[in-house]
């Protein structure tokens, strides 16, 4: 049966190889997966597992509300941190079920001091450091008062000093190496824990980036973490969507809204399924590409809240028929590729992808779509 709209397929084998990856060149460090934002848009349900049949143990999610989603998923086993922080008075909500609270300002590092004097309990927690980035984690003058003051630490036991890089994605950009020193500098003074400083990207900059721990996010969904090099991840993520409506196009014909795009010849125009209440962006509208059947079909006209349309005219008729799946992201256009064309980057593109469409998933026939029933084989 053909389907009512868009297919998305995510190849949890492809999430694996990315992670096993990842654990090869960092030597066997310990790689953590960052798996907020329901795994970047491609379900958490789904590819936690998977992480963690493959040897993860340690998770990253944003939210308190995310962690325990994870827990319930996960079971018992693991470590979850949450980056933006617990707030202390919640802490018997994750007491003993392994969730670690990510301390990003001293008001919240002396909060959980308090909670953990109250309680004659060490309560595992991770501080951030701010290198430079300016956006999360203890400043410079934070980090001095923490010094002054060492007796906040107590009752805490620190699992990570975590920072996080701003410029990863470019290798030569001076803000990696400073970034590096600053956070070096810190921990000549701060009491000694294990150390995480690496991102995707970061990985990719070389042993010194590395220390005690890696968090691996982007990479492990196949965006490239290299983007000046060839993509060293396998791809996850593929769209497709079949053609619902075939028109004939004359000279002057006018496509979608704004009639942005005007036919110049005798053609032809295929309408598919797929719109920006799918996430997919609308600034592709009049730049982006489909492909059929590897021939290219450029998207003309402006992306509408359902539905798009691509030109057709110098794809074989027998190509473009009715029913037939145009691939939006996949083998022949990398999801970076497409988030060029939209001006933006593979992290947006893959998080905004909506729950409309079909998900498949492949490559681990013990997961299971609970939102779409559909099973772990790809749907063709």
């Amino acid at each position: 049966m053909t389907p009512a709209t868009g297919i998305l397929t995510i190849d949890l084998g492809a999430v694996t190889a990315n992670y096993r990856r990842l654990r090869e060149r960092v030597g066997g460090k310990p790689v953590a997966a960052a798996v907020k934002a329901d795994a970047y848009g491609l379900g958490m349900t789904q590819i936690a597992p998977v992480l963690a049949k493959a040897g993860c143990d340690f998770f990253y999610v944003a939210y308190p509300e995310e962690a325990m989603q994870l827990r319930a998923i996960l079971g018992p086993a693991g470590m979850i941190a949450v980056l933006h922080g617990v707030a202390a008075q919640n802490y018997g909500a994750i007491a003993g079920r392994n969730i670690i609270p990510v301390i990003n300002h001293l008001d919240d590092l002396r909060a959980w001091h308090r909670a953990a004097q109250e309680r004659a309990a060490a309560i595992p927690v991770i501080v951030q450091l701010d290198t430079g980035m300016n956006r999360l984690g203890l400043g410079a003058d934070e980090v001095a008062r923490l010094l002054a003051h060492p007796e906040w630490l107590d009752g805490l036991q620190v699992k990570y000093w975590l920072s996080h890089l701003a410029c990863a994605d470019e290798p030569a950009h001076p803000m990696n190496a400073r970034q590096l020193g600053v956070f070096s500098q810190y921990l000549i003074k701060l009491p000694p824990a294990p150390l995480s400083l690496a991102n995707s990207s970061g990985i990719f900059l070389g042993p010194s980036y590395h220390f005690d721990q890696v968090r691996a996010g982007a990479a492990l969904y196949g965006i490239n973490p290299t983007p000046e090099q060839p993509n060293p991840m396998q791809p996850v993520a593929q769209l497709a969507a079949p053609i619902i409506q075939i028109r004939t196009l004359t000279p002057r014909s006018q496509v979608g809204y704004g009639a942005s795009w005007r036919s110049d010849r005798l053609g032809k125009a295929a309408i598919l399924p797929v719109g920006y209440a799918d996430g997919f962006a609308r600034s592709l509208g009049n730049r982006g590409v489909a492909h059929i059947q590897g021939h290219v079909a450029p998207i003309i006209g402006r992306i509408s809240m359902d539905l798009l349309a691509v030109d057709v005219t110098d794809v074989p008729e027998q190509v473009y028929r009715l029913g037939a799946m145009a691939a939006l992201i996949g083998a022949d256009q990398s999801v970076d590729a497409v988030a060029k064309l939209a001006g933006t980057i593979g992290y947006e593109i893959l998080t905004q992808l909506g729950r409309r469409y079909q998900r498949v998933y492949q490559g681990n026939n013990d997961v299971r779509d609970k939102s779409s029933g559909a099973a772990g084989t790809c749907v063709s």
